[in-house]
């Protein structure tokens, strides 16, 4: 692991945005800067830390971690799906296919959880038992198993996400029968991958989502990120059953470190100004990324520290995609 004074040192140097026009069309995402050309995409990961659809904070080498997490998965899982990437010009970025992207963010829960007004615990607690399509049994607990894991889709928004059924996704037209079939079966193999992967490296994969595209010819790929510490939850396997046995929340190692934090400090949801989140716990999510990132990968985080923005512009010419 790398020290806390790197970590420290570093919050002067996160990536909060990107300006490189000469890429193409830019899109400011959550947490990515998206910028699109002619025939490719280029995704930038920020330190950017995204959550009950505002940015709550920047993270040392958060989007590092993201990224190349993300690429470690994406090689796991081609023989599943094909995806999208190209190109790994640097730590931070991947350079992607063009491709048509469906407006449906494909959530997979492995356990009943969670503290946003989306997840499937809050929705239970208020009463919910048909869940995006899934009738839920009596008497489930909070982080629960699922006897087996459920797709809960949503809606794709800048604003907001809304939760959709398989159903409606069809009938709505976001996506045709047959598309929604290889997605969602796609998606629960992508899920098992990921469980199977991560339990033998001491963590449980709880929740996750995916999301699709396809080229002109209607051949469909995974898009965007797949089982990142942003796109997931992850809980520490070895002490999971005695703490829900005693109804404790489980030990996280993913961003519900900082939501909890700010569900007790605000309304992240209301409230127009929120709360610095403090140094400690900026250091200490970041430390968690990095182990996660360990754990998952079974290799040894290298810190590109300094300046993100200028190495990033020097790698991007280096290989050609920005011009001197």
């Amino acid at each position: 692991m790398i020290s806390e004074d790197t970590i420290k040192k570093q919050i002067d140097y996160t990536l909060k945005e990107t300006n490189f026009s000469a890429l193409g069309k830019k899109k400011k995402g959550k947490v990515r800067d998206v910028y699109t050309a002619n025939d490719k995409v280029f995704l930038i990961s920020t330190d950017r830390q995204s959550a009950f659809d505002r940015n709550l904070a920047n993270i040392p080498f958060k989007g590092q971690v993201l990224n190349q997490t993300s690429v470690f998965w994406f090689e796991k899982t081609k023989d599943i799906i094909k995806n999208h990437i190209i190109d790994v010009p640097d730590p931070n970025v991947v350079v992607c296919k063009k491709l048509n992207v469906f407006p449906v963010e494909v959530v997979v829960r492995g356990y009943i959880t969670g503290v946003t007004s989306t997840s499937a615990w809050i929705a239970y607690e208020k009463g919910e038992r048909n869940f995006c399509g899934n009738v839920l049994p009596e008497g489930l607990k909070k982080n629960q198993k699922f006897e087996k894991p459920i797709i809960t889709p949503t809606t794709k928004s800048d604003a907001h996400d809304e939760k959709i059924s398989g159903k409606e996704i069809v009938k709505k037209g976001l996506m045709t029968k047959k598309q929604w079939a290889l997605v969602s079966e796609k998606a629960l193999k992508l899920f098992k991958r990921g469980a199977d992967i991560a339990a033998k490296n001491g963590l449980i994969l709880v929740d996750t989502k995916y999301e699709f595209g396809y080229d002109n010819n209607g051949k469909i790929f995974l898009v965007d990120e797949i089982h990142t510490p942003d796109s997931s939850r992850f809980w520490l396997k070895e002490s999971y059953k005695e703490r829900f046995a005693k109804g404790q929340e489980p030990e996280n190692i993913d961003k519900e470190f900082l939501r909890l934090w700010f569900t007790k400090h605000c309304d992240p949801y209301k409230d127009k100004i929120l709360p610095e989140a403090p140094e400690e716990l900026i250091v200490e999510l970041s430390r968690r990324y990095i182990m996660l990132y360990e754990m998952i990968t079974g290799k040894k985080f290298k810190a590109k520290a300094g300046d993100v923005s200028e190495r990033i512009e020097r790698n991007l010419r280096k290989k050609g995609y920005l011009k001197n």
